[in-house]
């Protein structure tokens, strides 16, 4: 799991910018949403404009030079913040994976390049390497058995994924479980123009044509069917012989695509990646819930907390799930001014069960400079307040 991520001078974030999993409340409902002292299960709001997507691809710049996954173009344009004063951008993780708790830091002047990288587990160092004067420490290689694994002084390439690759580690080394956990790390983009991802596989074919490869047609009626979606699904062979998916109706057949609505579109993309989620050690949705009716936002958020295990962040505009029928006031983060907070760092009161979050909300409760509806805000001090 990650413990706590942070990021300086990357693209809208000029300052350095931390999200705590760590920083839980002691709130004794949805308990589910925490898992080993660990945030689970998150959501993220913000104004456009705030930094949510940014994050997203900031929790992500490690599969760049770490993995071959999937990757997304945006990742490498206008990568530095313009207004840094820094040629580089800082990332820092720490992740608690079994009983190993790892800290990785690395500083990068574009999206491939690394000028710095660093590793400690469990407090202690296992390297540090400086690709500008190749200044190097590998003197902790002994605590993860890589002791006889020889590192050029002029290496060019990320000596985590060196070590993981040219070291002979077992399974159970702290090394290859992290790899394993970065390899599987998952984002996706609620969009209707295709399959928007990055990390955990590779290749971004046709939705329909992987369902249909899968046999798992039927199941897609019946997951749209449960989500309101009346459609009498087939396959049939366009005029190349490949298989096509279709809506069936009593005289006629029309091209599943064709047809489907921006928000059945997105079910369709949400449908082939609850078959993968099992497999994932983290996963970010951007945009959750665009196209959707706020009643199916929710039952497919608590879907996803049924299909997912691992860590889950969202983002979203709809503060119909800011509740705590769903979860917990420090599961929902505020990020604005380039700064992100749970609800309870956002404001003196005490916030309990009965409270409602989404009210208090409006009502500019979480500090008055997150206040989005000033007709509503009576806080004293809320920019609002006084621009009103």
């Amino acid at each position: 799991m990650i413990k706590k991520f942070t990021v300086k001078n990357y693209k809208g974030f000029k300052d350095e910018i931390t999200l705590d999993f760590s920083d839980i409340k002691n709130y004794q409902f949805n308990t589910f949403a925490v898992k080993n002292k660990l945030i689970n299960y998150a959501i993220v709001y913000g104004k456009n404009g705030s930094g949510k997507s940014n994050l997203g691809l900031a929790l992500f710049d490690l599969i760049i030079h770490l993995t071959d996954k999937q990757k997304d173009d945006f990742q490498f344009i206008n990568y530095l913040n313009g207004n840094g004063t820094e040629d580089y951008a800082t990332f820092i993780y720490e992740f608690v994976i079994d009983n190993y708790e790892y800290v990785y830091h690395y500083q990068k002047t574009s999206a491939d390049k690394l000028t710095y990288e660093e590793l400690s587990i469990n407090k202690t160092k296992i390297f540090s390497y400086n690709f500008k004067n190749h200044k190097s420490d590998f003197s902790g290689l002994k605590a993860i058995d890589a002791q006889f694994l020889r590192v050029s002084e002029n290496i060019n390439i990320s000596v985590l994924r060196y070590i993981a690759y040219n070291a002979n580690l077992s399974d159970k080394n702290p090394i290859q479980k992290l790899m394993r956990f970065i390899n599987n790390m998952l984002w996706i983009r609620s969009a209707t123009d295709g399959n928007k991802y990055m990390g955990f596989e590779n290749g971004t074919g046709l939705l329909t044509e992987d369902i249909i490869k899968s046999n798992k047609v039927n199941e897609l009626e019946l997951f749209l069917r449960e989500n309101g979606i009346n459609y009498k699904l087939g396959v049939v062979k366009n005029h190349i012989g490949q298989d096509v998916l279709v809506a069936l109706y009593n005289y006629r057949i029309y091209d599943f695509m064709q047809i489907a609505s921006h928000g059945t579109r997105v079910l369709l993309l949400y449908f082939y990646w609850l078959q993968k989620f099992k497999k994932a050690s983290f996963v970010f949705i951007d945009e959750f819930d665009a196209f959707f009716h706020t009643f199916l936002a929710e039952d497919m958020l608590r879907n996803l907390f049924k299909k997912i295990n691992s860590q889950l962040i969202i983002t979203t505009h709809n503060t119909d799930l800011m509740s705590n029928n769903i979860l917990r006031p420090d599961c929902y983060f505020i990020i604005s001014d380039g700064k992100i907070r749970s609800l309870p760092n956002c404001t003196e009161r005490e916030l309990r069960e009965g409270h409602n979050l989404e009210n208090l909300f409006r009502k500019g409760e979480f500090d008055g400079k997150y206040c989005w509806y000033p007709f509503y805000c009576r806080r004293k001090g809320c920019w609002a307040h006084f621009n009103r």
